[in-house]
């Protein structure tokens, strides 16, 4: 490997690796190394598609593109137009399908009313009342504070058992914040008024994403095989796992990550939407994801056979590539420790989901490349610290 008029190694091609390289690419005119230690680019964004079934597959699960942010909304469609896909999601609770997040269809269906939005809200104001207290200091009560507990013990208690192995009421509230909660009948996920999927998909999107022949792509390559290889006055950008990168020194933080049973189906549907969530905690599952609806605008949407993956969330490993920080109390004094010691480490900077130890949307992770380059760009980088910006 050339390092020869190298100033920027960058380490992981999802979103943070992929846009920060592109940027010193296409706007300084800097050569940039990209080491991706995967057989493909774009992280647990990636996707391919499928030979059975001529579907788009996400590979490590469904990926929607949502942002209200407008300037990374305009960044990202220079690679890729979007289609008009609109998330939808249904649960699964004791044999009864529900629409989340929760909406006035929802909040009706479960308390067999017929409730208007007014009455609805109410209702609801009520049944937080009941248990009323202070700022909420774990998943539990913030849940609580939000939906009441009826609908927490229905929809959220039992997927939230399985996705992280732990009592609610041991998990930071934060996590529960991203649910929206509506008293009207849309049903849409999410409330960005810029969504969709790649028309091209995502595996297509970073490819052109990356594109530019000053970016050296080494697929298959470990950081840790090369670093010593790599000369002191080069600046790495580092999206891996914090706690790898300094070998655990301070303990492993915690992880969760998700495994995939795929299933192809000879139907024209197995379930009938994009995802079915399983709220009843004796259901090992936590979700069925069924890929063709991503791109309604295909005709792969109409073909006779259909692929779903089936996910199961578990503790994540030494050495794998974890899905989501857990960042419970004994992580957060750990993490302290691990950006102390970074400050060690004056050409190494820390971004991303993994760098970071943080939980992000892909358009928060744009969001923060981009700021992190506006930084190298200005000259105001210090270098040793995590990437943040306020581009949320």
């Amino acid at each position: 490997m050339d390092f020869e008029n190298i100033k920027y190694v960058v380490v992981g091609s999802g979103f943070f690796g992929s846009v920060i390289a592109e940027r010193l690419a296409n706007d300084l005119g800097e050569n940039v190394i990209v080491l991706e230690e995967r057989d493909h680019v774009g992280g647990n964004s990636f996707s391919y598609q499928n030979k059975e079934t001529g579907i788009e597959v996400h590979k490590y699960g469904s990926h929607i593109f949502h942002t209200s942010n407008k300037v990374i909304w305009d960044y990202i469609n220079r690679f890729s137009g979007f289609n008009t896909y609109r998330h939808k999601v249904k649960t699964l609770y004791e044999g009864r399908l529900y629409s989340m997040p929760i909406n006035l269809n929802t909040i009706n269906d479960y308390y067999g009313l017929n409730l208007t939005a007014a009455q609805a809200q109410s209702f609801i104001e009520s049944e937080i009342a009941k248990e009323k207290r202070g700022p909420p200091q774990n998943l539990e009560e913030k849940a609580i504070s939000l939906i009441g507990r009826p609908l927490y013990e229905a929809f959220v208690k039992g997927y939230t058992v399985k996705q992280w192995d732990q009592d609610p009421l041991c998990l930071p509230p934060e996590i529960i914040s991203r649910l929206p909660v509506r008293y009207h009948d849309n049903t849409d996920y999410f409330d960005d008024p810029y969504q969709g999927i790649p028309l091209c998909g995502y595996g297509k999107l970073f490819e052109k994403i990356l594109k530019n022949p000053k970016i050296h792509l080494h697929l298959k390559t470990d950081f840790f095989a090369v670093r010593n290889l790599i000369p002191k006055d080069v600046i790495v950008i580092y999206t891996g796992a914090i706690d790898r990168f300094f070998d655990y020194k301070f303990g492993e933080l915690s992880w969760r990550n998700v495994d995939f049973v795929e299933e192809v189906s000879d139907v024209t549907s197995y379930q009938g939407t994009t995802v079915i969530n399983y709220a009843d905690v004796l259901k090992k599952e936590t979700r069925t994801h069924e890929f063709k609806f991503y791109h309604p605008e295909r005709e792969s949407l109409h073909y006779p056979k259909t692929i779903c993956f089936h996910e199961t969330s578990r503790s994540g490993r030494r050495g794998e590539s974890p899905y989501y920080p857990v960042r419970g109390e004994a992580d957060k004094i750990k993490l302290e420790k691990y950006q102390s010691l970074s400050l060690s480490f004056p050409n190494v900077i820390f971004g991303g989901r993994l760098g970071m130890y943080q939980y992000f949307d892909m358009h928060h992770v744009i969001g923060e490349a981009l700021g992190l380059y506006d930084k190298i760009k200005k000259g105001h980088l210090v270098s040793g610290h995590f990437a943040k910006s306020e581009n949320k």
